[in-house]
């Protein structure tokens, strides 16, 4: 639907609450073009990202687009394409929401400050925003398989106990191949009690 002013829209016709007919109207001649389709996705994008969308344009007249150097073939002369600022988004976060409602042809002005989203066919422009640390996958921590590969655990240990260790591993073999079934902090535990009760014999027996 189309009207000479943005002020003609009926108010009773008007479905999208987080926008206003002023907002989608041309900035330069005040008419608007109404794209159903195209606000409905604008609203469950709004809705999605739970912020306010700030547009810079929406709909343009022929002669606005001319006189701000837009394209022939521009979306925004459809009323199927908005310009929105991310001062108040994340414009990765901004682009896959807009991607999950139904937006697919995305033009970056990162210099700008704003992002242009339409329901044209899948295409995009411009220079994407860069990607910061904390985009970046982390990898999980590794856990260790047994104590021997528990750096923390040996280095909790001490060299004392790393003698001992050699000491129950000769003295108690069945007991070290008993000692894979346990977790790497029982398997500690179990090793230093039985390296004491080791080092305890031996010195009875030199007594």
């Amino acid at each position: 639907m189309r009207y000479p002013d943005w002020k003609m829209v009926p108010a009773n016709t008007w479905r999208w609450p987080s926008f206003s007919p002023r907002e989608i109207a041309c900035k330069g001649t005040g008419s608007i073009l109404i794209n159903e389709v195209a606000l409905v996705k604008l609203q469950s994008l709004r809705d999605r990202l739970g912020k306010p969308l700030v547009l810079t344009s929406a709909y343009r007249s022929p002669e606005h687009n001319r006189r701000v150097g837009g394209s022939k073939a521009s979306k925004h002369l459809e009323g199927v394409a908005f310009d929105v600022r991310m001062d108040n988004h994340d414009p990765h976060e901004f682009e896959t929401a807009a991607r999950a409602v139904g937006f697919k042809g995305f033009g970056y002005y990162p210099r700008s400050g704003f992002m242009h989203v339409d329901t044209g066919p899948a295409r995009f422009w411009g220079t994407p925003w860069p990607r910061t640390v904390t985009d970046w996958p982390t990898e999980p921590p590794r856990q260790p398989e047994n104590v021997a590969e528990d750096r923390e655990a040996q280095a909790a240990a001490g060299a004392g106990v790393a003698g001992a260790v050699a000491v129950a591993a000769e003295h108690l073999p069945v007991a070290s191949s008993l000692l894979g079934i346990l977790a790497p902090t029982a398997q500690l535990v179990a090793v230093v009690v039985g390296a004491l009760l080791i080092s305890y014999l031996l010195w009875k027996r030199t007594r």
